[in-house]
C-alpha cells in the first residue's frame, strides 16, 4: 500500500487533507483560546474611590466594571424622599433599608442606600427624622455603587406597596415632582448612616470567573474533524488499494 501512497495525486489528497485538518486545528485552537479568555479573572481596583461620572453614566445601563466599585459624588439628599426596603441582610441578620434620593451637582438623580435597622420601627423613625432635614444642603457622598435590581411584587398576603429591592424604575415613580430628568440605572450605598441606622455591609466584590465548557466542546470537535480529514484520506487511499489488488488477482485468475 506504500506504493499507492507514493503516487502523485495521492501526495497531493495528502497535502490537501493536511491543510484541511491545520484550519481545523486553528479552529479549534480559538476556541480554546476563547473558553480560557472567559475563565480568566479581571483585576479591578473597586476600593479605589473614583468620581461618579467616570464610572457609570446617567440615563443609561452601567457597564459591568461599574459594578461594586467604590465612588464619590457631590450634591444633595431630598428630603421627603425617603423609602423603606424589606427583606434586607445586613451580615447575614434580616432588616430594612432606608433609601434617599440623592441629587448631584450635574442634576442628575440617583437612589442611596443610607442605613440599616433590625426593626421597621427603627426605619420608619429615621425617615421621619430624615423628611424633616432642610432641602439643598450640599454634602459629599462616598460609597459603593451598586446597579438597579428588578422589582419584584410582593408575596400573596403581604402589602402590595411594599418594595423588596432597589428598583429604579419603581423609586422614580415614588420621587417627589420627578418627571424626564437625568437618573442613574443603579444606586450608591452610603459608606456611613445616619443616626439610628447601621452601617449596611458592603464587601469588596469578590470575582468569580469559570471555563466556558461550551468553547471547550467546540474545540474538541474541530480536534475530531482535522482527524477525520486525515483518516478520510488513508481510507481513500486503502480502498483504491484494495480495488487494484482484487484487479491483480483477477487478471492473474484470467491469464492462466
Amino acid at each position: 500500500m506504500i506504493r499507492m501512497m507514493l503516487k502523485p495525486r495521492w501526495i497531493l489528497a495528502l497535502l490537501l487533507a493536511l491543510a484541511v485538518a491545520a484550519a481545523f486545528a486553528l479552529l479549534g485552537r480559538w476556541q480554546l483560546e476563547r473558553a480560557v479568555a472567559s475563565g480568566q479573572v479581571i483585576e479591578r481596583s473597586t476600593e479605589t474611590v473614583q468620581p461618579l461620572p467616570e464610572v457609570v453614566q446617567p440615563d443609561g445601563p452601567p457597564r459591568e466594571a461599574a459594578t461594586g466599585q467604590r465612588v464619590t459624588t457631590d450634591g444633595s439628599f431630598v428630603p421627603g424622599d425617603e423609602q423603606l426596603i424589606s427583606d434586607r441582610l445586613n451580615a447575614g441578620a434580616g432588616g430594612f433599608w432606608v433609601v434617599s434620593r440623592f441629587v448631584t451637582t450635574d442634576a442628575a438623580n440617583i437612589a442611596v442606600a443610607r442605613g440599616w435597622a433590625a426593626d421597621r420601627a427603627a426605619a420608619e423613625k429615621v425617615i421621619e427624622a430624615l423628611a424633616g432635614l432642610p432641602a439643598g444642603q450640599p454634602l459629599t457622598l462616598t460609597g459603593r455603587f451598586v446597579p438597579s435590581e428588578a422589582p419584584v411584587v410582593p408575596a400573596g398576603g403581604r402589602d402590595p406597596q411594599t418594595q423588596t429591592t432597589v428598583s429604579t424604575a419603581a423609586l422614580i415613580n415614588l420621587w417627589t415632582g420627578f418627571t424626564d430628568q437625568s437618573v442613574y440605572a443603579g444606586y450608591i450605598v452610603d459608606g456611613t448612616s445616619p443616626t439610628g441606622l447601621l452601617v449596611i455591609d458592603s464587601p469588596e466584590p469578590v470575582s468569580d470567573a469559570s471555563l466556558n465548557w461550551l468553547n471547550i466542546f467546540y474545540a474538541l470537535e474541530w480536534a475530531v474533524f482535522a482527524g477525520f480529514a486525515v483518516f478520510l484520506w488513508y481510507r481513500l487511499v486503502r480502498d483504491a488499494w484494495e480495488r487494484e489488488e482484487e484487479q491483480a488477482a483477477v487478471d492473474t485468475a484470467e491469464a492462466r
